[in-house]
């Protein structure tokens, strides 16, 4: 079984964000980019799933960008991954647009399963797993807190505001990576090297038959409203007063 594990470039968790100046997105100058986390989980997971012998074909990265998302890349290589993809393309892409080009590499590929993280942490979509197995017409489960695959067919936890709930899938099928789901390897020295050597695909979505004409569009981003300081009560009669008075809650 191979699987299909897709990688975004989004700014490091650490790093400072500023919004630029006009207003339609952020400041990339001195920002530090990485492997979205959820994305790290699900590589991780694919790891772990050719390490127990469940899956005995490639673990084939991919990621839709510039240049610049080679890096990313290579570090799903380092990690372990056998393959990579770079689908070049410099228009944003929404949800949509993601899954279509997908899509496009999945059917090139015919990867038994895909494993992908639940959202990006850039725009928190959480859209595109869904849409992708949408698009594919084949099954899918999102959240993923626990994943054991047998012969054609993923038992799955999924994370939900209920509690936990158990589900299973036949492959083919697409699952999105929740955070309690595993804790990625770090990248050895020896794995960067090996990085290196291997194979690193470049491709276009006009060369996948896909379009990738955006529906949605950033009209403007903007900083959040700073928040007023807390004030000290001295008795529960003043906490009262001013969470009816002040805050409106009661």
């Amino acid at each position: 079984m191979k699987i299909l594990v897709p990688l975004k470039r989004v700014p490091d968790p650490d790093t400072k964000i500023r919004v630029a100046a006009n207003g339609a997105g952020i400041e990339t100058d001195g920002v530090k980019f990485a492997v979205n986390p959820f994305d790290a989980i699900a590589l991780e997971e694919a790891l772990r799933l050719k390490e127990k012998g469940a899956a005995t074909g490639e673990i084939v990265v991919v990621t839709i960008g510039g240049d610049e998302c080679a890096e990313q890349l290579r570090s799903g290589l380092a990690m372990g991954a056998d393959r990579a993809i770079l689908v070049k393309s410099a228009a944003p892409l929404d949800s949509l647009a993601v899954a279509k080009v997908l899509v496009g590499v999945y059917k090139k590929e015919q990867p038994g399963l895909v494993l992908m993280g639940k959202q990006a942490i850039d725009d928190d979509s959480s859209q595109a797993g869904q849409m992708l197995a949408a698009l594919l017409g084949v099954g899918q489960i999102t959240f993923v807190s626990k994943l054991e695959v047998s012969g054609s067919t993923a038992n799955c936890h999924r994370e939900t505001d209920a509690g936990i709930e158990t589900v299973t899938v036949t492959l083919p099928a697409v699952l999105t990576a929740d955070l309690r789901l595993n804790e990625p390897r770090y990248v050895s020295l020896p794995g960067i090297m090996k990085a290196k050597k291997k194979p690193l695909e470049e491709t276009t979505p006009e060369a996948l038959g896909v379009s990738t004409a955006s529906r949605t569009r950033i009209v403007k981003m903007e900083r959040p409203a700073g928040r007023k300081a807390g004030v000290k009560v001295k008795t529960v009669d003043e906490l009262i007063a001013k969470l009816r008075d002040e805050a409106k809650v009661l």
